[in-house]
């Protein structure tokens, strides 16, 4: 992935089950914070929420966002902060994306909620910073 050293790339990968913690901007411009599941498809970070979740409202209206990544053996001592924007916002596939999330972290399919419309948000990294 671009502008990533390649002695972080590990924590990109679905083995490592490393946590993203996703920071978007409220419309007063304050900032929200969520812990969540992700993986990566060629240069693009990918994330799935539901619709009409509050940073699913955020990314709408305002598309540049930060991801912490830390390692999950030392979170405190090893992470990349990711500076990007979000390029698509996909439904189709999302069901699907989101199971495979499941089950990379949690070994178990996802149970899809009646009336709830999964989106896929791809995050194109333009600043990446590392700790170390």
């Amino acid at each position: 992935m671009l502008n990533i050293p390649d002695s972080y790339q590990d924590l990109l990968k679905d083995e490592t089950r490393a946590y993203a913690y996703l920071a978007t901007v409220m419309s007063d411009g304050t900032p929200q914070l969520t812990p969540l599941w992700f993986n990566v498809e060629g240069d693009h970070i990918l994330i799935n929420s539901a619709k009409g979740r509050i940073k699913d409202k955020n990314m709408r209206a305002r598309p540049n966002i930060a991801i912490l990544i830390s390692d999950p053996k030392k979170p405190f001592y090893r992470w990349m902060q990711i500076r990007g924007r979000v390029v698509e916002i996909i439904e189709k596939g999302a069901a699907d994306h989101i199971s495979a999330l499941s089950l990379k972290y949690e070994d178990k399919p996802w149970t899809l909620q009646a009336g709830q419309t999964r989106v896929i948000y791809k995050i194109l990294p333009d600043k990446v910073s590392v700790n170390s």
